[in-house]
């Protein structure tokens, strides 16, 4: 019998049930930091002494700086999950785009979204 050359289809059921579960988790982990951003559900400091207010304020830029870089890595790691999905749907999920070879069912569940084997990423850097 030869190397397989995809999954099959109740192995990328399993793949697919671990994305849904990641993107699910990954669309959350967005909103709030979308919610952190805009402060819809936080006080301002409106509401502190004048005293503390530069030092309120300065903090609140740094952490919406923060939140938005954090939005921006979540944005693409749900965009990547989505392309898996895609991949899943064609049935080339798993295969390793620079080998077209599988990738290992360990580093899938691990890295859902993985496009490339240990192999292939370690000659990439």
């Amino acid at each position: 019998m030869g190397e397989k050359t995809r999954y099959n289809d109740d192995e990328l059921e399993e793949f697919k049930q671990i994305i849904l579960a990641k993107l699910d988790k990954a669309r959350k982990d967005y909103d709030l930091l979308k919610d952190a951003i805009t402060q819809s559900e936080s006080n301002d400091t409106q509401d502190t002494s004048p005293t503390f207010k530069v030092l309120e304020e300065g903090a609140a830029t740094l952490s919406k700086e923060e939140a938005g870089k954090l939005a921006q890595r979540q944005q693409k790691f749900i965009q990547h999950l989505q392309a898996a999905l895609i991949r899943i749907e064609n049935k080339t999920y798993g295969i390793c785009r620079v080998t077209g070879k599988l990738i290992p069912k360990e580093r899938l569940r691990a890295v859902p979204h993985a496009t490339l084997s240990i192999d292939a990423k370690q000659q990439q850097q």
